[in-house]
């Protein structure tokens, strides 16, 4: 296991550790020997990495968390020959039957691929390029999202600040309104004293005497009058 996380650590940026062993592991040497002069690359997606600009043109977008890594790749400028190797050894590993001694999986793995005419290395390169591709998606889609959330973060704020403009504007109605009424009623009972100077029965009549004048009780059984 010590053994395997100092490989893992040679190509660290390139590699998700997993605990299985897998057919991966007899191109060890191989592997080594393309990545050792690579930088290793931090697994930090929320900072920028040379890793993310490796699109030669832009990317497609992911469409309901789906993704077309063949357009990916492509941007990425990995050609669709090397994309097939890639995917010729997938498909070679995948096909190995699982209780093979593991010595035996490497020289099938070798043999099928000098049947293909491509040197391991360029395999591995093919290979390193995807992820590469990959590990840049992932940046630009962290970046992608930060922006977006940062700008919605911004909407949200400046939301909240209408709605409380909103909410002061409405209070303010509210205490304008009880205000009004206040005042209004000081002022009734005030006038009120020249109703009650001359009696209620002779204010009655004028009430119900007068065009201009209408019964309370009349307003009382119909308000929509």
């Amino acid at each position: 296991m010590s053994d395997k996380k100092g490989w893992g650590s040679t190509v660290a940026g390139w590699f998700i550790e997993r605990e299985e062993p897998t057919v991966a592991e007899g191109f060890e040497a191989d592997v080594q020997r393309s990545a050792d002069e690579a930088p290793a690359v931090q697994n930090d997606y929320a900072t920028p990495s040379p890793t993310q600009g490796v699109f030669q043109t832009p990317p497609p977008p992911p469409t309901g968390g789906q993704v077309d890594f063949g357009a990916v790749f492509t941007a990425a400028g990995v050609d669709p020959e090397e994309q097939q190797r890639v995917a010729r050894t997938t498909d070679l590993l995948r096909s190995l039957p699982a209780g093979t001694d593991a010595a035996v999986k490497k020289q099938i793995v070798e043999a099928s691929l000098k049947a293909f005419g491509v040197p391991i290395e360029k395999i591995i390169e093919a290979t390193v390029e995807e992820i590469q591709a990959l590990d840049g998606y992932i940046r630009n889609g962290a970046a992608d999202n930060d922006k977006l959330i940062q700008e919605s973060d911004a909407r949200i704020k400046q939301y909240e600040a209408e709605i409380q403009n909103i909410r002061g504007v409405m209070q303010q109605s509210v205490d304008e309104q009880q205000n009004l009424i206040k005042v209004c009623n000081d002022k009734k009972l005030e006038v009120q004293q020249v109703l009650e100077f001359f009696g209620q029965a002779t204010v009655a009549q004028v009430v119900k005497a007068s065009p201009k004048l209408h019964d309370p009780s009349d307003q009382a059984e119909n308000p929509a009058s």
